[in-house]
């Protein structure tokens, strides 16, 4: 199982997905600036792995400094505003910074050693939570899918986008051991091919039968009874389950609904965002017009015409069938479940 981001001789190693699935390279982040970057530049994605890997980024900025004081904590907010600014809609992002600044207050009445330790523990805790969460939610989800099936899933919601084995990815891996996959359908997901480049890769490295289809073929899969099951990751959900993902998921719950296909999410607690009423407060990242323009650094849409690169869009909770995370399987109403799954 591929891991996605590991602590090693004080840095932050990341699988660089970009080069992925032609190349296996890691980058060696020995600054936190760099951490940054890579979470900006898409080198690491998907919601859980950018929380992961922004934690060690925050320690990593500690243990490079022997300040103390007001200085120390001064220095530690810089590095967290520097991962705070990096992308917008996935709020385990910004659940992960949260948790790293209550570490940091705990600790800093002991001083700069206890804080340094304090952070990289922290950081080790988040990652190892975050995989134990999805070999959870995996067999959790895998229960709601009794019998052999066909399951669509959208974008990368796998290892490579957590700490390892993956949300909607762990639901189908788990499935898979129970012998209730018969094959998988992957969205390439335009423009930027997570699903092309990463889920099929990480697939067909588990041996799990799986065909790539684009974007614009899912309804016709559902329509001629090729699809049982739709199961596909999330960024933030709303307290109404209202569900921020990759953009196009929005059209595969419509289409789930229009064709009787069960639609499942799933999602780490930290995904939840209580505290935004529905989607609509979910801020949805525009990302450059190149991703939509080129490929593979070659222009293939004209000169000069206008682009649209919004990276998210939001699936109405009536579109969901169920919400599984690691406490548990939300269903409708979800301001009540999600609630109840959420209390410590």
């Amino acid at each position: 199982m591929v891991r996605t981001v590991a602590w090693e001789d004080e840095s932050v190693v990341l699988i660089d997905q970009r080069r992925l699935p032609q190349e296996e390279v890691y980058l060696r982040c020995r600054k936190p600036a760099e951490v940054a970057a890579a979470i900006r530049d898409m080198a690491v994605r998907g919601a859980p792995a950018i929380g992961v890997s922004a934690a060690p980024g925050i320690a990593l900025g500690a243990r490079s400094t022997r300040a103390e004081g007001e200085a120390l904590a001064e220095g530690f907010e810089a590095v967290c505003e520097q991962m705070r600014v990096t992308r917008p809609t996935a709020v385990n992002l910004f659940w992960a910074i949260d948790r790293m600044r209550r570490r940091f207050a705990l600790e800093a009445p002991r001083g700069g050693a206890a804080v340094r330790d304090g952070l990289l523990a922290e950081a080790q805790a988040i990652l190892d939570e975050d995989l134990a969460s999805c070999h959870r939610m995996g067999d959790l989800g895998a229960a709601l899918i009794t019998r052999p099936s066909h399951i669509l899933t959208h974008c990368n919601a796998g290892a490579l986008a957590t700490a390892g084995y993956g949300t909607a990815l762990g639901v189908i891996r788990s499935a898979a051991r129970d012998g209730n996959v018969l094959g998988v359908f992957a969205d390439e997901t335009r423009p930027y091919l997570q699903g092309a480049r990463l889920t099929a890769w990480e697939l067909l490295q588990d041996k799990i039968p799986t065909t790539l289809i684009a974007d614009n073929m899912a309804g016709h899969m559902m329509a001629t009874g090729e699809v049982d099951v739709v199961v596909v990751g999330a960024d933030r959900i709303a307290a109404n389950g209202d569900v921020a993902n990759k953009i196009g998921t929005y059209s595969l719950g419509v289409l789930a609904r229009e064709n009787g296909v069960p639609f499942y999410v799933a999602a780490p607690v930290s995904t939840f965002d209580l505290s935004i009423a529905s989607g609509a407060e979910i801020p949805i990242e525009e990302r450059p017009s190149e991703e939509v323009t080129h490929h593979g650094g070659r222009r293939l849409a004209a000169e000069g015409v206008s682009v649209r690169n919004p990276a998210f869009d939001v699936t109405p909770h009536r579109f969901v069938t169920a919400i599984v995370c690691e406490k548990g399987v939300a269903r409708a109403p979800y301001t009540d479940s999600l609630r109840a799954l959420a209390r410590p």
